[in-house]
């Protein structure tokens, strides 16, 4: 059951096309424009997942072949800029999409991620390398906040929680379109090749984005705003920004669903990162790598079918609480040493179990929160989350540098993992608390009448 928060009071509606949604609800009706609208996002995300596991498929040759004097640990330090970025670019862009607009903020992310990640091809060093990381993680991180909730409000609220959950299908198909490039071009054009993949992004998504994407909350003028501050406390209009989410009735189920998502994007993208090298480090060759990262990318995408489904039938708390303990499950086994038939079954799994349990909590932010809070919502929620995207690459070198060996990486993720199954078990217990107060408080009212 999906229990919602206080909702919003509505706002007017924005200037459009018929049957565009009002900037704080999701449409009547999935237009043939939504639908539209919802693939041009869904386009972006797959290139935001290429750039975030790009990195991944080209570490073992930045360490062999650039001559730039990378270890392991340096190595993970530079693979953290880009997290470092996304933490930035997804608490800001959150806040800009709910009060300058989805469309403007959604087509800058996209701009910015595509050139900064194209110019990583011509780095002449890792200093400059990871700069321009970080520079592109702003991008990043600031895309998908965005674009979930432009998407929420153009899509009917029964269909909500599967479009937010197959939007982020997105990210593992673009890793897994990485690691299917990677095996062919870096052999064969070296590791720059695959940073001028994202420049389609900027000659193909982003003019199809000017041309469908729309601006679901309508511009204020200044004698408006005048109007709003003359009102007081007596205006209608719902504050939004961070202020506003670590305060009642926000404050628990704020702070619960951003460690919650810190600990699942520890694991997501720790696996993400590492796992080419890991599987190296244990003996496997770059092909062969980089398969396993392909198991785990579409384990992922088959999670976001899975999890999409069954976040629909029995709620997307119970389901991410079932999802995150399949992850931590499925790493731990391979600690075991398993044969190699049960390695790509489990890294099936851990994409499962990770990325899904990471589309459900979207999912629920998405539903839980009011419209003027969404996009601040979602990207207080990412953006705080970054936290663990950047301590895993740094942790995971570091395990790695101290001889602690292949598996207290594994062992790492799955602990994450573990603590993600945990944490998302409080998100519903508070969910079930505040929901049997409103009950209480609404029955109380009835007998009082």
């Amino acid at each position: 059951m999906n229990h919602t928060l206080p909702a919003a009071v509505p706002q007017r509606p924005s200037p459009g096309a018929a049957g565009q949604p009002a900037a704080d609800g999701p449409a009547a009706r999935f237009s043939k424009g939504s639908a539209a609208a919802v693939l041009v996002c869904w386009l972006l995300v797959v290139f935001d997942g290429y750039d975030l596991i790009v990195y991944g498929t080209v570490q073992s040759s930045l360490i062999s072949e650039t001559g730039w004097g990378l270890t392991k640990a340096t190595a993970g330090t530079i693979g953290s800029m880009a997290f470092v970025g996304m933490m930035i670019g997804a608490i800001f862009a959150g806040r800009m999409a709910d009060s300058w607009g989805r469309r403007r903020t959604i087509l800058g992310c996209a701009v910015v991620f595509s050139v900064f990640t194209v110019l990583c091809a011509f780095a002449p060093g890792a200093a400059i390398f990871g700069i321009l990381r970080l520079l592109a993680g702003i991008g990043l991180g600031g895309l998908v906040p965005s674009a979930n909730a432009l998407v929420a409000e153009l899509v009917p609220a029964r269909w909500r929680s599967i479009i937010a959950t197959l939007m982020m299908s997105g990210v593992p198909i673009g890793g897994s379109i990485a690691a299917l490039v990677g095996i062919q071009l870096i052999p064969a054009f070296g590791w720059e090749a695959m940073f001028l993949v994202a420049i389609l992004a900027l000659v193909i998504v982003v003019p199809l984005g000017l041309k469908y994407l729309p601006e679901t909350l309508a511009p204020v003028s200044a004698a408006e705003k005048a109007a709003r501050k003359a009102a007081g406390k007596g205006s209608h209009h719902q504050p939004a920004g961070f202020s506003s989410l670590l305060r009642a009735p926000y404050l628990g189920i704020s702070l619960l669903f951003a460690v919650a998502t810190i600990a699942t994007l520890f694991a997501w993208y720790g696996l993400g990162t590492w796992l080419p090298n890991l599987m190296q480090l244990a003996g496997y060759n770059l092909g062969s790598a980089l398969t396993f990262a392909l198991a785990l990318n579409l384990g992922a995408v088959a999670g976001s079918v899975i999890t999409a489904w069954a976040g629909t039938r029995f709620g997307p708390i119970p389901t991410a609480i079932a999802a995150a303990g399949v992850a931590a499950a499925a790493l731990v086994v391979l600690v075991t040493g398993p044969p190699v038939t049960v390695v790509y079954l489990m890294l099936v799994l851990a994409g499962v179990g990770t990325h899904g349990t990471q589309c459900l909590i979207i999912a629920a932010v998405a539903s839980h929160y009011p419209g003027h809070l969404r996009g601040t919502a979602l990207g207080w929620a990412l953006g705080t989350g970054r936290i663990g995207a950047v301590a895993a690459p740094q942790i995971g070198g570091l395990l790695l540098a101290a001889g602690l060996g292949v598996n207290s990486n594994f062992l790492a993720f799955a602990g994450a993992a573990a603590i993600a199954a945990i944490l998302l078990a409080a998100v519903g217990i508070n969910l079930k608390s505040k929901l049997a107060t409103s009950q209480l408080a609404t029955s109380q009212g009835a007998n009082n009448v």
